[in-house]
Formats: structure tokens, C-alpha cells, sequence
């Protein structure tokens, strides 16, 4: 009897020590996401029309600028250099907006990709709570090594958590 109690209360540590890991594919869940499609398609349709935006200034500046080239030997000095400063002002003009353009891009795509992300972490948080994992590590931040004896893949259940 005093062995059996003895290797119960050797044990009992061992189990109140024994926990779950698990590991997920965050990039996998979040690239089967209909939103991130719809985000991705969202920013290629909105770099589309920056990008005519932008092609149709250049244009327009090409233009006018061969139109100066062409009359420059006839024209008085005052209006040369007023040509040249509207040419100047322009080409300004056109590299701001592309500025201003890349930045939209980059907050609109950080928005959308946040929002995207945070309900994958609330899933993840949600299944490591339902299966009472210590820790669940996202393998597609370059963890170099993660033991499948000792940590579940659980990407399965946060994908149906999310109802793909």
C-alpha cells in the first residue's frame, strides 16, 4: 500500500506539469480566408487606378513638354521661364502623388490585413482556450523547429473555428 501511495505522489507532479502545445499555419488560414481575397482584390483594383492616375498625368506632361520643345526657339524669355517652371511644377505634381499614392496603398493594404489578422489571433486564441493549450506557436514565423510528438497542429481546428 505504501508503494502504490508512494507512486502516486511521484506522479502526481509529473501531470499536474503535463501540457499541451500546439502550432498553427497562420499564412495557410489566413490565404483560405474569402476576406483576404476580397482585400487582395480590393488593393490590386485600387493600384490600378493610381497607377492610371499616374500614367495619365505623365502623359499629360509628356505632352507638354514636347509641345515646349517644339515652340522654345520662338518663344520671349518671360514665357519660357514660365513654361518651364509650369513643366517644373508638373513633374513635382506627379512625383507627390505617387508618394501619396504608395502611402494609401500601404494603409489601406495595413488595415485590411489587420482586421484579417486579428480575427485569425481571436481564433487561435479561442481553440488553444477549448483545448487547454499552454502555448500555440504560428510555424510561418520561422519557428526552425517544432516537435509533432509534443505540439498538435491545430490549423485544421482554427480553420473550422473560422468556417472555412
Amino acid at each position: 500500500m505504501k508503494k502504490v501511495l508512494f507512486m502516486l505522489l511521484m506522479l502526481a507532479p509529473m501531470a499536474a506539469f503535463a501540457q499541451k502545445f500546439g502550432h498553427v499555419n497562420a499564412q495557410e488560414i489566413i490565404q483560405a480566408m474569402p476576406e483576404f481575397t476580397k482585400a487582395r482584390t480590393d488593393i490590386e483594383a485600387l493600384t490600378k487606378t493610381y497607377e492610371a492616375d499616374l500614367k495619365s498625368m505623365q502623359d499629360e506632361l509628356q505632352k507638354k513638354a514636347e509641345a515646349y520643345e517644339k515652340e522654345q526657339a520662338n518663344l520671349p524669355a518671360n514665357i519660357k521661364e514660365r513654361r518651364e517652371k509650369e513643366l517644373q511644377d508638373m513633374y513635382q505634381k506627379i512625383q507627390q502623388t505617387y508618394q501619396d499614392n504608395q502611402q494609401a496603398l500601404a494603409k489601406e493594404q495595413s488595415e485590411k490585413m489587420q482586421a484579417i489578422q486579428t480575427k485569425v489571433i481571436d481564433a487561435i486564441k479561442q481553440v488553444g482556450q477549448a483545448g487547454g493549450y499552454v502555448y500555440i506557436m504560428d510555424i510561418a514565423g520561422g519557428v526552425p523547429y517544432i516537435s509533432s510528438t509534443l505540439s498538435t497542429d491545430v490549423t485544421a481546428e482554427v480553420k473550422k473555428k473560422l468556417g472555412l
